[in-house]
């Protein structure tokens, strides 16, 4: 291959390194296209079998099913006893599958059995609220939780697909009763206030007394000390039974006769010897 006298190649080179350029380039983008189809093809297979798509770039898949948690769309009103008030509830599904499903695939059958879980969380409540005054939600909150424990997990199926529901629910009261509770809860806050104020004072005045009692025994020899002791022991003893007897009344309410007096017991004090004459 010998040049032009003026130092360039002749035009069949030329020619000749052209088409061994375009051949390189043609082969060169032969090869990435093929392996960026090979990759589109891998995406779209697994894809297809409900995989994540294999590479690099790929975050890795968690541990254990999904779990998808959806809230009721509004407030599950049941009525209460009377039918004139209800309860409403706040309601709380978990869902997953014992299969390796998709999260886009899991919504849509979470989206299927919602309304069915729904109904049936209703139905539970509306039984355990049937008997119920509208102000005792607290009451039907405990039924409710009760009546889930007893069956906790929920199974739908539709063909070869199985969904686990896990229910739960909060209760509110109805909001046209609330004014008429408040005076009577606001007068409750302030009596629980007041017996614990007085639970106080009686607590530091038994321990109160019995340092005193020990003060008393250390002077036993004093046969004036001795029958003040003794006095201060038996009001002791008392002033015990009577917080006793409050804190069982507290904890186990009942009606009793207005004529019956709840009075602390009275100290008794040693009556006073007269001096001795010298």
């Amino acid at each position: 291959m010998t040049d032009a006298p003026d130092g360039r190649p002749r035009p069949a080179d030329q020619w000749r390194h052209r088409g061994v350029r375009g051949l390189t380039i043609a082969r060169d983008a032969g090869v990435r296209g093929w392996r960026w189809w090979a990759r589109s093809w891998d995406r779209l297979v697994a894809a297809l079998q409900d995989e994540a798509p294999v590479g690099s770039a790929a975050a890795p898949s968690p541990s254990g099913p999904l779990v998808e948690q959806r809230d009721a769309p509004r407030l599950i009103a049941v009525p209460a006893r009377g039918y004139v008030y209800s309860f409403y509830i706040r309601a709380t599904f978990a869902w997953s599958s014992p299969a390796s499903l998709r999260s886009e695939v899991l919504s849509w059958y979470v989206q299927y059995f919602q309304a069915n879980a729904i109904q049936r969380l209703t139905r539970l409540a509306a039984d355990a609220a049937r008997d119920l005054p509208p102000h005792r939600a607290g009451d039907l909150e405990v039924a409710l939780q009760r009546a889930l424990a007893e069956d906790p997990l929920w199974h739908y199926q539709r063909g070869d697909i199985t969904l686990t529901c896990r229910p739960d629910a909060a209760v509110r009261l109805d909001e046209r009763i609330m004014p008429a509770l408040q005076p009577h809860v606001d007068r409750l806050v302030k009596l629980e206030y007041q017996f614990d104020e007085q639970i106080r004072k009686a607590r530091y005045a038994e321990e109160l007394s019995r340092q005193w009692a020990t003060i008393l025994d250390d002077h036993a020899d004093d046969h004036d000390l001795a029958d003040a002791r003794d006095h201060m022991l038996a009001a002791q003893r008392e002033a015990a039974r009577w917080i006793a007897e409050l804190l069982h009344r507290h904890a186990n309410p009942s009606p009793e006769p207005a004529h019956t007096p709840r009075v602390p017991p009275q100290q008794t004090h040693p009556t006073p010897v007269p001096p001795t004459p010298e």
